[in-house]
């Protein structure tokens, strides 16, 4: 069968730039299932995309497809023919469906089938459908029209090419209709370029100012803005979403560098950094110390023949952002962090709930008493709680959310607050997200749990559970970030003393009679999955929980050691013994007590041993729980022996409830740590 490369491209109006690799993959992914669907043998696929354009390169694409034989079933034979063996209407309509006489039809198997010889399409015939599904199932948000058209794309159409070896493929996609001519750069090439072969593609445009592989562009663009850091003594900072961004917003490449006044660094770099990433989309850059520099970076999309002009040009226009920063930063410190606190009185935290004051004096307190327990300094954690939101409603933050927690730092120092509390106005946001740093002082570790805490139960507390992907409050990520600042920092908190305290101190706000139940409920459905992440199975997760732990590091401690265990070759058995050992003790009369042990009663060899095994165990508690379960895995053979010569349930009610109080001993050995029963 003969093949031939094949190239698709849309030309189109600038394309979104945080959206165009998502675009660009799921339009590659969309041909790719396309052709299978179709039958169609190819080689590599290879997407590629630029602000002006997404195409996708098929290697060696077959031209025909191949011929096929499809089976279709009928009715049962028996109900296709009569005791005579004369068709029957069901037969008859079957045939008439296919276009066939009955004869025709194969009757060997049960159901009465067709088997038809099908011919495959030209590739030619294909592929213009394909592209065309595609094109319509790209996530696109919001689609758009243009002009009189009733067509919808993310942005207007303005070109298509369509070619299977050196020919092109005839159709209308988009209201445009597939030919050889492509355009290059909208300045240094604003003529069609002909595409001659597919593989010839990234070269033609190459020749027309325009690098259509997205990959070589960012390559381009992140070695080369590295490099003139190093000339400028400085380290680049490249965000990987910024670069992702910048990449998609040129055709032609040019970084150049760019500097701003020096009166600026007295603003808080961060300040200075967001305005430029954010907002300019520039590189910063850092000295060797991590200071920010008095210069940037921009990707220009044209090799000028003047880059001064543009250099000057971006220097003008971020003069106002930095502007802007200095502005609201020299306004924020004339007054005191604390006087902050005043405007928070009117601001919600949740209509149920209060203001966000309300929140600040909670979380103040509960702070406190998780400083207690830890046994840090209580008056600190009281007060980075009073002064956590305080930030919230300076000029800096309203103008620049993100950088929320961080002036309330630069401000507390400013103020002359303690360093530690200072940190902690920045450490109660941590983590931000997964693999994010934790809060490095124990202040700020008290702070983040508090605020954390006071959120999941206020807001469980008024029955506003989060459901599917809604998650209005962003409960998942504070019960994930409390956990892992709790087994991170390794604190001995208890997660029901936590939720009682904060609903305590909610007082008669809280409407739902379980807010601590659902709070502990939430809390332990997230373990699963954060131990997910870490390669803790999910029968492991249920093991522990089963056992009901109320401290995080004591759960992580449990399953790990649970996790090691499970890798035993004893703990396959000694799991479904467990199970074995719990189902027999759940069909006793639950009403009463067991008895104690009676050594005396115990007749056979067999529960002699495994009563002598369990007793040695038992006085093993003192150990970690890791080496606790290694020693419990050489219980496998006394409970195998056990219950391969020994009858539990005998007539002797004496002798029966002995075996019984054995065996509770043994399941009571396990459940100290977690129910291994529940091990696959």
């Amino acid at each position: 069968m003969s093949n031939a490369d094949f190239l698709v491209e849309l030309g189109t109006e600038e394309l979104p730039p945080k959206a165009l690799n998502t675009l660009s993959q799921s339009f590659r992914d969309g041909i790719v299932k396309g052709l299978e669907a179709a039958g169609l043998p190819h080689g590599e696929v290879q997407a590629y995309a630029a602000p002006r354009r997404l195409a996708v390169l098929v290697k060696a694409l077959a031209k025909q497809q191949p011929d096929r034989v499809q089976n279709i079933d009928g009715p049962p034979v028996q109900a296709a023919f009569d005791a005579d063996g004369n068709p029957t209407k069901a037969a008859l309509g079957f045939a008439r469906k296919n276009g066939v006489e009955v004869a025709d039809l194969d009757r060997s198997g049960p159901k009465l089938r067709y088997v038809q010889e099908v011919k495959g399409n030209p590739a030619q015939q294909l592929v213009p459908e394909i592209v065309a599904q595609s094109l319509n199932d790209l996530p696109i948000p919001k689609r758009m029209r243009w002009g009189a058209s009733r067509v919808e794309f993310v942005r207007p159409t303005q070109w298509l090419v369509m070619l299977l070896g050196d020919q092109v493929v005839e159709c209308n996609i988009l209201a445009q209709t597939a030919g050889h001519e492509s355009r290059g750069h909208r300045f240094h090439h604003p003529e069609s370029v002909r595409i001659s072969a597919p593989a010839h593609y990234l070269e033609d445009l190459r020749a027309a100012w325009v690098i259509a592989d997205f990959a070589e562009r960012r390559e381009i663009i992140k070695s080369r803005v590295h490099a003139l850091a190093a000339q400028e003594n400085g380290t680049a900072i490249v965000p990987d979403d910024l670069l992702d961004e910048v990449t998609a917003l040129v055709e032609w490449p040019v970084p150049l560098v760019c500097s701003f006044e020096e009166r600026f660094l007295e603003v808080p770099q961060e300040a200075l950094i967001s305005t430029m990433q954010d907002n300019q989309k520039y590189f910063c850059l850092l000295d060797n110390s991590g200071k920010l520099l008095p210069r940037f970076i921009t990707v220009a999309n044209l090799d000028s023949t003047h880059p001064e002009f543009i250099v000057e040009g971006n220097e003008k226009v971020v003069r106002p952002r930095l502007n802007d920063a200095e502005f609201f930063f020299k306004q924020d410190k004339k007054n005191t962090l604390e006087s902050h606190n005043e405007r928070l009185k009117n601001v919600v935290f949740q209509n149920e709930l209060g203001s966000v004051y309300d929140k600040a004096e909670r979380v103040s307190k509960l702070a406190g008493y998780i400083a207690r327990t830890l046994g840090a300094d209580v008056a600190m954690a009281e007060r980075a709680g009073l002064l956590s939101k305080c930030d919230l409603s300076t000029e800096m933050v309203g103008e620049f959310p993100e950088l929320q927690g961080i002036m309330g730092t630069y401000y507390a120092r400013h103020d002359g607050e303690a360093d530690e509390v200072a940190l902690a106005l920045n450490e109660q946001y941590q983590p931000r997200f997964a693999g994010d740093e934790l809060p490095g002082t124990t202040t700020g570790q008290a702070v983040a749990i508090a605020d954390k805490v006071d959120t999941l139960v206020g807001i469980l507390g008024i029955g506003k559970h989060p459901t599917g992907d809604k998650d209005p409050f962003a409960l998942r990520r504070a019960a994930l970030g409390a956990l892992r600042i709790i087994v991170g920092k390794e604190l001995a908190l208890d997660l029901l003393q936590l939720g009682e305290q904060a609903a305590a101190l909610y007082g008669d706000k809280l409407t739902n009679d379980n807010a601590v139940a659902d709070f502990m409920a939430f809390m332990n459905g997230r373990y699963q999955t954060w131990f997910v992440e870490e390669g803790i199975s999910v029968d492991i997760v249920k093991a522990v929980l089963a056992v009901n732990p109320t401290q995080p590091l004591d759960f992580y401690q449990r399953a790990k050691a649970v996790q090691a265990f499970k890798q035993l070759p004893q703990a396959e058995a000694l799991a479904a013994a467990n199970k074995r050992v719990g189902n027999i003790l759940s069909k006793r009369d639950q009403s009463a007590a067991l008895p104690p042990l009676n050594e005396s009663l115990l007749q056979d060899a067999e529960e002699q041993t495994l009563a002598s095994a369990i007793a040695l165990h038992q006085s093993d508690s003192s150990m970690d729980y890791p080496s606790r379960l290694e020693a419990l895995a050489a219980l496998r053979e006394p409970v195998d022996a056990f219950f391969d010569k020994v009858m539990v349930n005998v007539e002797d009610e004496a002798l029966r409830n002995n075996r019984l109080s054995l065996l509770s001993q043994l399941h009571q050995l396990f459940l100290d740590i977690a129910d291994i029963a529940e091990l696959q």
